[in-house]
């Protein structure tokens, strides 16, 4: 498990790091790659935030739906 600590200085990682890209990919008028960026960090914080509280896996129609598994 992670510590606010650890917690903090990865958010802040994720952060720095794509909204150097996005304000680059902007600048250099590349609005796909700054919304690639964009959704690539939304695809981290999710993995991160998921680390912490896993959501259930949405399930195609006709498929039963996937269960996260409880502790016990």
């Amino acid at each position: 498990m992670m510590t606010k600590d650890q917690l903090a200085a990865e958010l802040k990682r994720i952060a720095t790091s794509q909204i150097s890209d996005i304000t680059r990919a902007v600048k250099e008028g590349q609005k796909s790659i700054a919304l690639n960026e964009v959704r690539d960090m939304a695809h981290r914080l999710n993995l991160l935030a998921d680390a912490f509280h896993p959501r259930q896996v949405q399930s195609q129609p006709g498929e039963p739906a996937a269960e996260t598994p409880q502790a016990a």
